[in-house]
This record gives structure tokens, C-alpha cells and sequence, in this order.
């Protein structure tokens, strides 16, 4: 997902954790493990998560739960390769929207015979 999907100034940690596609614990988590996401804080303590905080987030997602890697060394990658990676993760998101439509347009070919 690109970040034009992102249309809100803040999200709160139920939307956060559904557009990045992992729970509320493992937001927290990660907010706890990655000094990048620090969610701005109302007086009454609820997060407040930026498109910023979401990007961060689902490069956090794409270097652990796609790529596999341990938490330090996804903490790596983002200090020495952010850019990088970031452009890694849109060419894959648009390789899948690519793969999506050609799914769809066999599906509409199949029907046609």
C-alpha cells in the first residue's frame, strides 16, 4: 500500500494496527523496540499515529513478517537502507496490484470460453 492510501492527519491504534495489517499488542511492541514510531500522545494517553508513523510501520512489517529478519536487524536496515528498502516495498506493492489485475482479466478470459 502506497502512502496516497493514508488521507487522515492522525489514526488512532485500531486503524493503525488494520493498515498495517498486525495487532494493537504488536504496535505497541514495536512503538517499544523502534525509536522511529513514536506516536503523538493526547493528555488522556491515546495514541495519535501519523501517515509518517504508518510508512515506518509497514517498512517494520515488510522487514519482519515478509523478509523474516530479527528485530535488530530490521532496526539495521532502516538506520543504514530506509530509502532503499521503502523502494523495494512500492515496486512490490505495485507488482502485486500488476499480478491482481492479470488474475482478473484470465478469470474474465476463462468465463468468455
Amino acid at each position: 500500500m502506497a502512502s496516497s492510501d493514508l488521507t487522515k492527519k492522525y489514526y488512532k491504534i485500531k486503524d493503525a494496527a488494520e493498515l498495517v495489517g498486525v495487532s494493537q499488542s504488536t504496535l505497541r511492541f514495536w512503538e517499544s523496540e523502534f525509536p522511529e514510531v513514536q506516536p503523538y500522545r493526547s493528555a488522556t494517553n491515546i495514541r495519535y499515529y501519523t501517515p509518517d508513523n504508518i510508512e515506518t510501520l509497514r517498512l517494520i512489517y515488510y522487514l519482519v513478517k515478509i523478509r523474516g529478519l530479527k528485530l535488530d536487524a530490521a532496526k539495521e536496515q532502516i538506520r543504514l537502507n530506509r530509502s532503499n528498502i521503502s523502494n523495494r516495498m512500492d515496486i512490490i506493492s505495485k507488482l502485486q496490484d500488476v499480478r491482481d489485475e492479470l488474475e482478473l482479466m484470465l478469470n474474465a478470459l476463462e468465463k468468455r470460453r
